[in-house]
């Protein structure tokens, strides 16, 4: 790329209308280059850079003075954008393999094998609500590919936190997002207790260098919200720090936003009963029973006070910048299906599905207000969580 390119990428030179010029010049030349050549990636690359460029100059105070000048950069810009959806549209075309019709090939209705049969097609055969759930699960694990596609042509930053009352079935829910997405560019962060080194540091210093880099799609299983919920809870934090913590927050989240970063932030939430009812699936089954902590014990018990650091926490950091969106996972397949769909809706993307074909569903997807109106009668929220 011509130096000129680098001192003002790298803003090393002040821009007048004489930079300006030469530098719509050198980016004209650089465009019918790799027009000529057909090279997409490098036009992508030019697109992304042209874009931030632009859109960093023109919240400058010399703005107007140059307004003109930026102005036929913008029309390469155009020209840009327009030879790459070309120069996409004219790759060859292959016939895709229909991945959901697929789910229904791979099973039989059980009320469609005979009696005599049904022991032969046991691995397959299964109930229509399930393979209805597969085809579902799968049409919007497609529409992810599309959408991490775009995340990485467009430098995209994205962060996904998970939060969630103990046996709300989120490690599953992770999974499904990550299934079919390139590793490389999708890492589940999931931080072990702190170390001695790390509690002496500043709290967010151990998820700094975990956050996503351009291209990248981050999920926190767990994250800073520790500090929210379970060392509250449990006496592992004391009052000033916990106050602290509520008021940075917020600025913290404000400044990774301002950056360029996406962030998505899910509560998963599950009733006392049906908490119950897993702890003992686990306790029972032995291919579960590492999912048992031994804070897991404390959870029933402690269900009132966990309910409560829930509001305060909630209600302090839900922000127009990063709210909060609650999922009620009594259902696992529910709850999972209406997450991938939140998501998938803040994005637009190249191919994406009908809006109807998104939609979520109010039972199991709800704002932060709805769900402090819940809470508000099931506790007492003036209540102090350090008493």
């Amino acid at each position: 790329m011509p130096t000129l390119f680098y001192e003002i990428f790298n803003k090393k030179i002040k821009l007048n209308s004489d930079t300006i010029r030469r530098f719509k010049e050198e980016i004209e030349r650089l465009y019918n280059e790799l027009l000529e050549e057909k090279n997409i990636d490098n036009m992508k690359v030019l697109r992304n850079k042209l874009e931030k460029s632009l859109s960093e100059n023109k919240k400058k105070k010399n703005y107007q003075k140059t307004k003109d000048e930026f102005k036929e950069i913008e029309v390469i810009f155009e020209k840009l954008e327009t030879s790459i959806e070309e120069l996409e549209d004219s790759q060859e075309k292959i016939k895709l393999v229909d991945v959901v019709k697929k789910v229904e090939d791979r099973y039989k209705l059980c009320k469609n094998i005979p009696d005599s049969k049904k022991d032969q097609y046991k691995s397959f055969c299964i109930k229509k609500s399930k393979i209805k759930y597969e085809k579902e699960i799968i049409k919007l694990q497609v529409e992810l590919l599309k959408l991490q596609k775009h995340i990485k042509a467009k430098w995209e930053k994205l962060l996904i936190i998970f939060e969630w009352r103990d046996a709300a079935w989120k490690g599953g829910t992770i999974k499904r997002f990550r299934e079919y997405l390139n590793a490389r560019w999708a890492r589940v962060v999931a931080l072990e207790k702190p170390s001695d080194v790390e509690q002496t540091q500043w709290y967010f210093q151990r998820y700094v260098k975990h956050l996503p880099s351009g291209w990248e799609m981050a999920f926190f299983d767990r994250s800073w919200y520790n500090r929210a919920w379970v060392e509250p809870v449990m006496g592992f934090v004391n009052e000033d720090d916990y106050k602290k913590f509520i008021e940075d927050v917020p600025l913290f989240e404000k400044m990774l936003v301002d950056s360029g970063t996406k962030i998505v932030k899910f509560y998963f939430s599950v009733n006392k009963s049906e908490q119950a009812a897993r702890f003992e699936d686990r306790r029972r089954n032995p291919l579960k029973q590492f999912k048992l902590s031994p804070i897991d014990q404390y959870s029933q018990q402690l269900w009132d006070k966990y309910t409560l650091a829930e509001y305060k926490n909630l209600s302090k950091t839900h922000s127009k910048h990063a709210p909060w969106t609650i999922i009620n996972s009594d259902d696992k397949k529910k709850a999972r299906i209406n997450a991938l769909k939140v998501v998938l809706n803040k994005f637009k993307y190249p191919g994406k599905i009908s809006d109807k074909e998104l939609e979520i569903d109010p039972k199991i997807v709800l704002s932060w207000e709805d769900k402090a109106k819940a809470l508000e009668w099931e506790i007492d929220t003036k209540e102090d969580l350090f008493t």
